[in-house]
C-alpha cells in the first residue's frame, strides 16, 4: 500500500480513560504480562549504576540463599508500573506520586509478571475543572499468583467534560 493510502485510511484512536470512566472499587486487569530476562535485568542494573553485587553475580546471590540473581526491585517496579499506564494515565496528566510501595518477594530472571490495578480514590481538582485526581492501588504477581510488589500511585487524569 502507498503511504499516502495508508496514511488516508489510519483512523486516530482514542487512547487510555478519563476521569469519568473510573469508578472506586473498579479493577483492570493490564494487558498480557512481560518475562524478565537475565540480559535484561544485567542491563536495567548496569545502566543504573547499581553496582550491587546481588543483582550481576551469581555466586554472591547464591551465597545470600537465593537460587539466581534477583531482579532489580527498581526494574521489578518499572516493569509493572508500565503495564498500567494504558489503561491508568495514557491520555496524560500530571504524575503526582507513588505511596506505599511494597516488594513482597523476589523476582528472578525468567519470572513472568502481570499487573492488576483497583480504583481506590477520585477527586476532582481544585485549581483545574478539566482535570481530576485519580489514585490507583496497583499488584504486580509472578507465573504463580504470588503478589510480588505493590503500590498506590496517583495522577491528574483528563476529563471528558468541564463543569
Amino acid at each position: 500500500m502507498p503511504m499516502q493510502a495508508f496514511q488516508e485510511a489510519a483512523v486516530l484512536a482514542e487512547k487510555g480513560n478519563v476521569f469519568e470512566d473510573f469508578e472506586i472499587g473498579r479493577v483492570f486487569d493490564h494487558h498480557w504480562g512481560r518475562t524478565l530476562r537475565h540480559s535484561e535485568c544485567a542491563l536495567f542494573a548496569t545502566v543504573n549504576l547499581h553496582f550491587n553485587p546481588l543483582y550481576f553475580n551469581v555466586e554472591y546471590a547464591r551465597a545470600l540463599g537465593h537460587p539466581d540473581t534477583p531482579a532489580n526491585p527498581q526494574l521489578v517496579f518499572c516493569a509493572v508500573f508500565g503495564m498500567s499506564v494504558q489503561d491508568l494515565s495514557e491520555r496524560g496528566g500530571a504524575f503526582l506520586g507513588v505511596d506505599d510501595l511494597s516488594y513482597h518477594e523476589p523476582v528472578y530472571p525468567g519470572d513472568t509478571l502481570t499487573a492488576r490495578s483497583t480504583v481506590v480514590g477520585l477527586r476532582e481538582s481544585g485549581s483545574n475543572p478539566t482535570l481530576g485526581i485519580a489514585s490507583w492501588k496497583t499488584e504486580g504477581f509472578n507465573q504463580h499468583g504470588r503478589c510480588v510488589i505493590s503500590f498506590t500511585r496517583t495522577n491528574m487524569v483528563q476529563r471528558r467534560t468541564t463543569q
